[in-house]
């Protein structure tokens, strides 16, 4: 393969940003969200997008100062139907036309749900007119997943669960790299809230067993610190959250509150504890629905 040819990796990290509660006060922080571009001299695809206007037109101008002159971005690639990796979309169609927005069809179908249940209820109220609407969906990909960029095949892997259902990752043989979206995570904690028994959590692990059987050398997390390495650490460490979550829910405490402080001594320095309380609080939802037998 010549130089022009060449496949490369850059990883765009958006930072934290707060999030109001449904009170208009500052909840928090939202965790960081990594946006990947594979790029060529000719062309190139960017997985995952950032949640707001601002933080996507920050993106824009990086993908810009990235990109070799003439190369045209010619995909976004989704990896799983949270929002928060995807709002971004009509912002960077309007600053790359032409670029295309695509995702396994399970993801599609996942995308278009969650934005009638969640918009008006969640992300406006998080994100009050900071979002770029009407969306845009992706389109779908062949069953195969497969597509490529300037002659390197890419492809989507579908994995199931991971910190909601329906996920893939992005795989690029060529560099042995996995964009893994919301199925690992880096130094920032994971959230729970949709994987709330033990079934569940289970089910992610395995998951991350399957990114693992790639054997990939470079793993891009969907939220990492601003700045955190990518690697393949990040795949046992993901799982290794999970196992020491399913262990403090196992020692019986008698709240949230108590769960997360648990787990906030264990990982004292990870960003963003909201997305853990609401892990602990969903977990006790479930236990208080008579389903304690699963956690």
């Amino acid at each position: 393969m010549s130089p022009s040819n060449t496949l490369h990796a850059a990883v765009y990290d958006a930072p934290p940003i707060p999030f109001r509660l449904p009170n208009g006060k500052v909840g928090g922080n939202w965790s960081p969200i990594s946006c990947t571009l594979l790029y060529t001299t000719k062309e190139a695809v960017l997985a995952d997008t950032p949640i707001t206007t601002a933080q996507t037109e920050d993106l824009a101008k990086w993908i810009t100062a990235t990109l070799p002159r003439g190369c045209r971005l010619r995909y976004i690639f989704v990896t799983h139907g949270h929002a928060d990796h995807w709002f971004g979309i009509p912002t960077l169609q309007r600053r790359f036309p032409g670029v295309q927005p695509v995702a396994n069809a399970t993801t599609v179908a996942y995308m278009k749900t969650h934005y009638e249940q969640t918009f008006a209820s969640l992300w406006n109220v998080q994100f009050p007119n900071q979002i770029d609407t009407p969306p845009t969906y992706a389109t779908a990909l062949p069953a195969s997943g497969v597509f490529d960029v300037d002659g390197h095949e890419l492809r989507a892997v579908e994995i199931g669960q991971a910190d909601t259902h329906d996920c893939s990752v992005l795989w690029a043989p060529s560099l042995k790299l996995v964009v893994a979206g919301d199925a690992v995570y880096g130094d920032v904690h994971q959230m729970l809230g949709e994987t709330n028994s033990r079934e569940l959590r289970q089910a992610w692990i395995a998951s991350v067993r399957k990114i693992m059987e790639l054997k990939p050398e470079v793993v891009v997390p969907g939220h990492k610190k601003v700045g955190e390495a990518t690697g393949p650490w990040h795949l046992e460490r993901t799982i290794r959250y999970i196992e020491d979550f399913q262990k403090c829910v196992d020692q019986g405490f008698k709240g949230p509150r108590e769960l997360s402080q648990a787990m906030l001594k264990i990982y004292p320095g990870r960003q963003n504890p909201g997305a853990l309380i609401m892990g602990c609080m969903a977990a006790f939802k479930t236990k208080g629905n008579g389903s304690g037998n699963k956690l």
